[in-house]
């Protein structure tokens, strides 16, 4: 990391320092002038991630960008122009763990026989007004914060994308944002993921995958921690209250800078394509749908 940019000078200084960071700027704008920077991480609040991908691509700076990658699926339409000419990514960093894809490799060994359906559930409690993630117009809310991890670990182990959704959300009397949402997603050929997300309920993370002959149980699937192994579990007996299950530990690992990692060798080594846009634009697609249907009452096509 070689600069770091805010809206306020004072602000950026102080962060640079903090950690370590040779430059600083007071504007955005100062720091894509910069020609000596390459890659542009955009952590900014959901509303800003697709105007300031925009610009960094357009002085040829490659992107990764903070999840979800827009408001809202249109909004990534005017990216594609510059997904041939710069990398852009979505920063999902879960996809990085050594934990996420030693798992989806049990999955698709056949292990639990045929995978019908998967139930993960995502919460934290957090009433503070100031946070962004509790501005609507910023695009706060359970959905855009934590339903999109939801909606890419179902694409990730049920192997596809969904077709249609029906959804229900409790919307916060005060902020506006959505405080609880809950979603089925439909894969077709017998094949569904449950989710439900929240902002306001006591902290919880975990993936279940069912099959025929067996259950997987991700007990930390997201937040997975940066000095300890990875713990999961797999369930083949028919023991009521899963006595039967099988401990799996993956090592230590820190799936940030495993992201950035791979960035960076697919910078230094690929050609960019507007596949991992596309695929950003799938997860948008989705949240788009779920937002419908809660309007809706009704099953939405994706």
């Amino acid at each position: 990391m070689v600069a770091v940019a805010s809206r306020d000078a004072g602000r950026a200084r102080e962060f640079a320092d903090r950690n370590g960071i040779a430059t600083s700027y007071g504007s955005y704008e100062e720091l894509l002038a910069d020609p000596t920077i390459e890659v542009v991480y955009n952590p900014l609040p959901n509303d800003l991630h697709v105007h300031w991908t925009r610009e960094a691509a357009a002085a040829g700076k490659h992107v990764l960008c903070e999840k979800p990658m827009g408001m809202n699926a249109a909004e990534l339409d005017t990216l594609l122009p510059w997904a041939a000419k710069v990398h852009i990514a979505e920063a999902f960093m879960v996809r990085f763990h050594p934990q996420w894809h030693e798992t989806r490799d049990l999955v698709r060994s056949g292990s639990l026989g045929r995978v019908s359906h998967a139930h993960i559930a995502f919460a934290y409690n957090n009433p503070d007004p100031t946070n962004i993630r509790n501005v609507a117009a910023s695009g706060g809310g359970a959905l855009y914060d934590i339903g999109c991890y939801a909606i890419v670990a179902a694409r990730w182990f049920l192997d596809g994308d969904p077709v249609r959704v029906a959804a229900v959300i409790d919307l916060d009397p005060v902020f506006g944002t959505d405080r609880l949402t809950s979603a089925l997603l439909d894969f077709g050929d017998g094949r569904t993921c449950t989710f439900s997300v929240s902002t306001q309920s006591v902290y919880h993370q975990r993936v279940n995958i069912y099959g025929t002959e067996g259950r997987l149980e991700i007990t930390i699937p997201f937040n997975q921690p940066q000095d300890a192994p990875c713990i999961y579990l797999t369930h083949h007996g028919e023991t009521v209250h899963g006595l039967d299950a099988v401990r799996h530990e993956v090592a230590t690992n820190d799936q940030y800078t495993s992201q950035a990692e791979a960035f960076s060798k697919r910078v230094r080594e690929e050609e960019p394509t507007d596949g991992p846009l596309r695929d950003a634009m799938t997860n948008m697609e989705i949240i788009d749908a779920v937002f419908r249907s809660a309007r809706s009452g009704r099953f939405e096509p994706i």
